[in-house]
């Protein structure tokens, strides 16, 4: 058995678990203009934590004089709430997942770096270390002096889906007790070009499922779980347990998930394989509903292939939290907890008419309801999809 005994989460909706779940049940999405990153691109709708990287230093009660990664800021935050309602100093290891690292400084310091190219500056010695993609996690690491099993995993979209499967089988299999696990990604110029380039950014925000839908709207976050055996969270507060879970890769493009969502329903069928139960126990749905016009056709006909005409409640949450990349995974994650612990379906903002394609209607408020199975999908680019199923205790 793998028990989440703590979690955090820092994401355009708020930070921590009750400004999450009140910008949830009133309905105020992140989306908006943004206010931190300098991008020429400023007229397309992001997903910010409303926080500047002082404030965010500050809130994790940080050295002011040293520099960090925006992707390591929201990391830290979502670890410490994370070990703190656990009650945890120290764990088994860390596995976090990340995309863009430390692209912010990158971006802020590549041209100063590239004039200093022959020198031993201070400034090479300070930035260098901190911009390739496993630093987060390593910084966090050593905040909570984690010395074994520091792990980091990028598969894209499906990233820290990816790190707390990593860290659930670990304990399943008797190589850990207790894992912190998660993921954490700031918006960089990087991604929103990136993005870009490919013409799936939205113009006004992301309506996943919408037959008028434009794109995506990209995010930041993070969010980190702790995992324990069932021996580690004796008389502990539990809030889920990890249950079921599967990774599958299609490769059927580059970017692009195959029309007919035959990855994501292998990934979702084995997953539920996985927690030895059958798609009719599954009692919501958190979708990965990017707002795409590729993704929620593909992911919608995998639904549809896995549940037939008995689908359950449905929902995409990143029209709240925008596209938080890496993070993605593990912040529906903890939306899947909150929903469990709310026993409420979950809104799908920006859903005015529903896209022709769907064999069902997403939910569109905050409903209550019986809550026991949760699962939440991740699709990568490359087709390294994931799922992970969450389970009431």
């Amino acid at each position: 058995m793998v028990y989440i005994t703590g979690f955090g989460i820092i994401s355009g909706i708020g930070c921590g678990e009750d400004e999450t779940f009140a910008s949830l049940q009133q309905k105020r999405s992140g989306i908006g203009k943004v206010s931190f990153l300098e991008t020429a691109l400023d007229n397309y709708p992001v997903a910010e934590v409303k926080k500047s990287n002082i404030e965010l230093i500050r809130h994790a009660s940080l050295p002011e004089n040293k520099i960090y990664s925006r992707t390591f800021l929201l990391g830290i935050i979502a670890a410490q709430q994370a070990m703190q309602m656990a009650g945890m100093k120290h764990t088994d290891g860390i596995i976090g997942a990340t995309t863009v690292g430390g692209m912010d400084l990158n971006e802020r310091y590549y041209k100063r770096l590239t004039e200093e190219l022959d020198s031993n500056s201070q400034l090479k010695r300070d930035i260098l270390p901190l911009l390739e993609c496993a630093e987060a996690t390593e910084k966090i690491a050593e905040f909570f002096y984690i010395r074994t099993n520091v792990t980091t995993i990028s598969t894209a979209c499906s990233s820290s889906v990816n790190s707390i499967m990593l860290g659930a089988r670990m304990i399943r299999n008797g190589l850990a007790n207790c894992i912190l696990a998660g993921g954490m990604d700031a918006l960089s110029r990087f991604s929103l070009n990136g993005f870009n380039s490919l013409e799936i950014l939205s113009s006004c925000g992301c309506r996943p499922f919408d037959q008028d839908r434009d794109g995506i709207t990209i995010g930041e976050g993070a969010a980190f779980l702790v995992l324990e055996s069932e021996k580690s969270a004796s008389g502990k507060k539990i809030y889920g347990e990890i249950v079921g879970y599967a990774n599958r890769c299609e490769a059927f493009h580059q970017t692009s998930s195959s029309p007919d969502g035959a990855g994501m329903a292998m990934t979702m069928r084995h997953a539920l394989d996985v927690a030895g139960i059958e798609p009719k126990d599954i009692d919501y749905i958190n979708a990965h509903g990017t707002g795409t016009i590729m993704n929620d056709l593909s992911e919608g006909n995998a639904i549809s292939t896995i549940f037939g005409d008995s689908v359950p409640p449905v929902s995409s949450t990143k029209a709240y939290t925008g596209h938080t990349l890496a993070a993605a995974g593990a912040i529906e994650a903890v939306l899947s907890l909150l929903s469990i612990k709310q026993q409420s379906i979950l809104p799908n903002l920006g859903l005015e008419k529903v896209m022709e394609e769907l064999s069902f209607v997403p939910q569109k408020e905050m409903k209550k309801a019986h809550i026991n199975y949760v699962l939440s999908n991740s699709l990568g680019f490359g087709g390294a999809n994931s799922t992970l199923i969450i389970k009431k205790v």
